[in-house]
């Protein structure tokens, strides 16, 4: 299935009193992804996809404002480059790029936040520059399906298999 049409054919309104899925993330405004996010949203099915899409049409919709490093954009994109499928690759970067999802580069001061993350937290590097992007940026919630990942000051993690109803 195309990214394209995943993510466009699951926008739909998020009410504001949303009691499904991602009520988990009451409280808060400004979330970052992890690329698993977009990930599960893209190439799976079922309840994880859904919760993936209810987290996307909520952005879509204003309800949330997101955030990304621009190496969870690699990681998203990886996929479609593996197999060679050029048409899924530009299909998939069209349609995050029409998210409103501020993708965020690496920077000294992202870096020197994510190597303190990562010796103080035990994480991979990946990981501790998304937390610090995460955290710079100001969101108060990193949504990931990665249970290696634990909540860090400032930043609660949220784990996309908690959303599922």
């Amino acid at each position: 299935m195309s990214a394209d049409f995943e993510m466009k054919r699951r926008l739909v309104p998020v009410s504001e009193n949303d009691s499904g899925p991602i009520s988990a993330l009451t409280g808060h405004r400004k979330i970052a992804l992890d690329s698993n996010v977009l990930i599960h949203l893209i190439e799976t099915g079922g309840p994880l996809a859904d919760a993936a899409a209810s987290i996307v049409d909520a952005v879509a919709t204003g309800r949330y404002v997101a955030v990304m490093l621009a190496i969870g954009l690699v990681e998203v994109l990886v996929g479609p480059a593996r197999r060679g499928d050029s048409v899924a690759f530009e299909t998939t970067a069209e349609a995050i790029r029409d998210l409103p999802i501020d993708i965020t580069g690496l920077d000294a001061t992202l870096a020197e936040d994510g190597a303190w993350i990562r010796g103080a937290a035990g994480v991979g590097l990946e990981d501790a520059v998304h937390l610090a992007t995460a955290r710079s940026a100001g969101a108060t919630a990193f949504v990931t399906n990665d249970r290696r990942l634990r909540s860090i000051p400032n930043l609660e993690v949220v784990y996309l298999d908690d959303l599922v109803a």
